[in-house]
């Protein structure tokens, strides 16, 4: 495996998936290496619970929430790809599979798929219906295993949802991209479709468990190919096609720009001091 470290100088000074973050890139595998077939072949196929569960759940949002699609046929009906999205609501991580054209999977939680008893069959069921992969919560070793399920499924010829903000907008604001969607895309060849949602956050606000009926949109944009910004072993490379990547995402959702990541502040004089001495990437 060879190291795809970013320098200092290659990152901006001020969490890939809503689940995982890191402070370093992730290591690149070589195009031949037996771990990338392994974990291309562990991708689950669609099975009937997908397939009854997208057949119920996508006609009936569509009819209950009529949400108003754009772009649709930007999405390439087959090999790899990437659909990079703002993120304003749990609900997200629903709306998006289900109104796209073709099946795409995305990180969520392992407690969803863990739990035990009714709760815990319904809670894995949906998930799985979605087409949701389990992961570990977390920062360093935990980001880059979840950027490496990501890879996985785009090795398998899939498609991949993922929030370059790393969480919910609380505020509404759009946030500065985290680089592992550049990593992915500039590791696999996979090219980014943008994605803007609008009203999510009031079909189910922070803190509510029941969704409400709202109108929302959907907006898809046109396929980006970052392979010109260069390898995925350059930090600046990344940070320029993540910025890329999120100005397409600001032209589809129209938000207010945070000109800052999505994380809370460092506690204590010694991490502040360290956060601009010592800047990080965030994937």
């Amino acid at each position: 495996m060879t190291g795809a470290k970013a320098e200092p100088d290659d990152v901006d000074a001020t969490k890939t998936t809503e689940h995982a973050s890191g402070s370093s890139a992730p290591e690149e595998r070589a195009n031949d290496s037996p771990a990338v077939l392994d974990d291309a072949e562990r991708v689950k196929r669609p099975g009937f619970v997908y397939f009854l569960g997208y057949g119920i759940m996508a006609p009936v949002a569509r009819i209950v929430f009529r949400p108003r699609i754009l772009g649709r046929d930007n999405i390439p009906a087959t090999g790899r790809v990437i659909l990079a999205s703002n993120h304003l609501s749990f609900i997200d991580s629903i709306v998006i599979p289900l109104v796209a054209p073709r099946r795409v999977q995305f990180l969520a939680k392992s407690t969803y798929f863990t739990g035990t008893g009714v709760k815990g069959w319904v809670s894995r069921t949906f998930f799985s219906a979605i087409g949701a992969i389990g992961v570990e919560r977390g920062a360093g070793q935990a980001a880059q295993l979840a950027l490496d399920e990501g890879r996985a499924v785009l090795d398998a010829e899939g498609a991949f949802a993922i929030y370059p903000e790393g969480t919910r907008s609380l505020d509404g604001r759009l946030y500065k991209g985290r680089t592992g969607v550049a990593w992915l895309a500039l590791t696999t060849g996979a090219v980014v479709v943008p994605v803007g949602l609008i009203g999510t956050q009031e079909i189910q606000p922070v803190g509510t468990k029941v969704p409400r009926i709202r109108k929302i949109t959907v907006s898809f944009g046109e396929p980006l190919d970052l392979g010109h910004h260069g390898p995925a072993t350059s930090g600046k490379a990344r940070r320029q096609a993540t910025d890329e990547v999120m100005a397409a995402i600001h032209s589809l959702s129209g938000q207010e720009l945070a000109h800052a990541y999505n994380e809370s502040p460092p506690v204590g004089t010694l991490n502040r001091i360290a956060r601009r001495v010592f800047p990080r990437e965030r994937l």
